[in-house]
Order: structure tokens, then C-alpha cells, then sequence
């Protein structure tokens, strides 16, 4: 784990007490709205469309067991071509 990710587990464990609910947030491509909704098994998902229909913002909800697994959701996320994480 690199000074970036250890920074943001500290982070993460003085805002959580996991298992917690955690939300991600991604703006994405509506072409890439799909592998987005599948980062997280089971995740409550809600979609907002931009204006102009050419974006999409993903949201999903679901119960984190542990800061690692946060950032691990993170790690595959950026695999995602011009995905945009918030």
C-alpha cells in the first residue's frame, strides 16, 4: 500500500467505525454506467443523468466491512476509462 492509500485508510477509519454504510460516487460516461453499477455486489444504485445526457452520476450505497475493502472498490474503479470518482 503506497503513502496515498495509507493516507486515505487513516482517513477513512477516523470518519468510520466499520462495518459501516459507505457511498461512493462516480461520474462516468452513460456507456461505462454498467461496469460501474457492478464495483460493488448488492449496492443500493442510484443514477443521475446529466443535462445533456452524455455523462451519468452513479451512486452506490452498500455496508463496508473494513476500510480495505473501500479501497479496494477504489482500486478497480480506476481501471474504469474516464471515470471521475468523488
Amino acid at each position: 500500500m503506497d503513502s496515498d492509500q495509507l493516507n486515505f485508510k487513516e482517513k477513512l477509519e477516523a470518519a468510520h467505525n466499520f462495518p459501516d454504510t459507505y457511498h461512493f460516487k462516480f461520474i462516468v460516461k452513460t456507456e461505462h454506467q454498467q461496469v460501474v453499477e457492478k464495483l460493488v455486489d448488492g449496492a443500493e444504485i442510484r443514477i443521475k443523468p446529466s443535462s445533456g445526457n452524455k455523462y451519468v452520476s452513479v451512486t452506490l450505497i452498500s455496508q463496508m466491512t473494513s476500510s480495505d475493502e473501500v479501497i479496494e472498490v477504489y482500486k478497480q474503479a480506476k481501471k474504469i476509462e474516464g471515470l471521475i470518482a468523488l
